[in-house]
């Protein structure tokens, strides 16, 4: 994990020294003023030693973002994670025109429009940072809640009309905090729902925010009870130390294991996975150990009992749906976070199933775009609570 952290921090450095070097450049062929050229500048160092500050706290057993409020925590995220490395790469397309006497080099004189269009499009990103960052602090607080009616072959007669509450993805840490959660609760108690049902990531990365994910759990209700499995944020600091703490905490965490309840004379059996023993995330498939996690879990399962299946990770539906579990609830994929449209963006490159609601044979999928935020901007693809209604 600290590989990992240390690549990324790398390329940030690098995608802002390109930036750097590259902007300054152009902004001295444009003979803008120093004045210009150190705001600039500064803004770029300003982002690097951010990141730098929220990285390498990890190293030194901070919590990262340790002393970082949420608006700087969002501009240091947007810039640093979405925005450095594509304005290093046009900028350093357009130095090349600079050097090859292209079209803007032919038009550095004061009184040129050219001069005043390159002057602005220099700037555009910082602009373009600052302006998702006051959309994503507006988002933080905000969330959905997406009602989807769920026809399902064969559902025994008690279930008609049964609803569930499906919440993912909290990551409560730095970006979800303080008044969303209590609109979470409020929301969610309001639905007064059958079930409620939490598809992993209670926390955004440190067991130090344990403690208020436990209690946003406790306080929401439904006649039926509540019931959780873990995500991969929740193990990014200690894994032991997360899944000892939930043993612990007297909620109902489904850890490789199943409960059941009866619904009027009817046993429904909850299957909850553990994360990430065997996941392969490059071909979209559970590994041997998730698969025979769940051959055990179904093996409990009696035959008139109805299942639905908690996996943090969709790929679990795949293998759900061979053994006739009729519903899989997901999460981990925050709708794609980014989408152009419902169909392009990041969900369907990086996954198979990523929002919504998909079916195979007599199995049905649920993925949620999640409840909270790491990442603080989200683009068609809301925050939200999913109330699900079987029929």
């Amino acid at each position: 994990m600290r590989s990992f952290f240390l690549v990324i921090l790398g390329v940030i450095f690098f995608s802002n020294f390109v930036c750097l070097m590259q902007l300054e450049w152009i902004l001295f062929r444009m003979a803008a003023s120093p004045s210009v050229r150190w705001s600039l500048a500064g803004f770029i160092l300003f982002q690097a030693a951010g990141m730098a500050v929220i990285i390498g706290a990890r190293f030194l057993g901070y919590q990262p973002g340790t002393g970082i409020g949420r608006p700087l925590l969002s501009l240091f995220m947007i810039w640093n994670m979405l925005l450095a490395l594509p304005t290093a790469v046009v900028s350093t397309i357009w130095v090349g025109f600079l050097f090859g006497g292209g079209p803007v080099a032919w038009h550095a004189d004061y009184d040129s429009p050219w001069r005043t269009a390159c002057l602005l499009a220099v700037f555009l990103p910082f602009a373009l940072a600052l302006f998702a960052t006051a959309i994503a602090l507006w988002q933080l607080n905000r969330f959905r809640v997406r009602r989807l009616k769920l026809t399902i072959p064969h559902l025994p007669e008690a279930l008609k009309g049964f609803t569930i509450a499906h919440l993912s993805d909290f990551h409560i840490g730095k970006l979800t905090r303080g008044r969303v959660l209590d609109e979470i609760v409020a929301t969610t108690n309001r639905l007064d729902v059958d079930l409620i049902l939490v598809t992993g990531d209670s926390i955004n990365m440190s067991l130090e925010d344990l403690p208020k994910a436990f209690e946003l759990l406790r306080a929401i209700k439904s006649r039926h009870g509540l019931f959780v499995c873990e995500g991969n944020h929740d193990l990014i600091e200690d894994r032991r130390g997360f899944e000892s703490a939930v043993e612990c905490s007297g909620l109902p965490f489904l850890l490789n294991k199943s409960a059941t309840i009866s619904v009027n004379g009817q046993t429904v059996r909850i299957l909850g996975l553990r994360w990430g023993d065997g996941m392969d995330r490059a071909h979209e498939t559970v590994g041997s150990k998730t698969d025979d996690a769940l051959q055990r879990l179904l093996a409990e399962r009696a035959p008139d009992d109805f299942t639905i299946l908690l996996a943090h990770h969709p790929a679990a539906f795949d293998a759900a749906a061979a053994a006739g579990i009729p519903l899989t609830l997901a999460g981990h994929t925050h709708g794609g976070q980014l989408m152009l449209t419902p169909t392009i963006g990041f969900g369907p490159w990086f996954y198979r199933y990523w929002s919504g609601l998909y079916q195979k044979g007599a199995s049905q999928l649920v993925v949620s775009n999640g409840t909270g935020n790491w990442f603080p901007l989200r683009i068609n693809a809301p925050a939200e609570i999913i109330h699900l209604t079987l029929a």
